[in-house]
């Protein structure tokens, strides 16, 4: 069985410029807000949707508002199979005021 790494946003960055999905598990009115660009906003509702078409070999970053919740949720997709997930230490917060750039609407 898969873990899930905690990386900082200098880590998440490099990663997804190689690639990596980030999925957003904020409620959907804080991710039409304002987003990782690329991100996919990720609930309870899509949750099958998207296991079921997801690449488990393609790297995953979970993001949530602070970092907390992004956790479970990356020990959860990790225990699904996902072979490399990683949370996203400080959240979307720490992400917004560290790469405003790289958000979008």
């Amino acid at each position: 069985m898969s873990e899930y790494r905690c990386i900082n946003i200098t880590q998440a960055c490099d990663l997804i410029d190689q690639g990596a999905q980030v999925v957003d598990i904020r409620d959907e009115t804080s991710f039409n807000e304002l987003h990782i660009n690329g991100a996919a906003n990720l609930n309870n509702h899509n949750l099958p949707e998207y296991i079921a078409q997801a690449d488990f070999d393609h790297p995953l970053i979970v993001c949530c508002y602070h970092g907390i919740s992004s956790q479970s949720a990356a020990a959860y997709l990790a225990h699904q199979g996902f072979e490399q997930v990683y949370s996203l230490d400080g959240g979307f917060e720490a992400w917004r005021a560290q790469c405003p750039d790289r958000c979008s609407r």
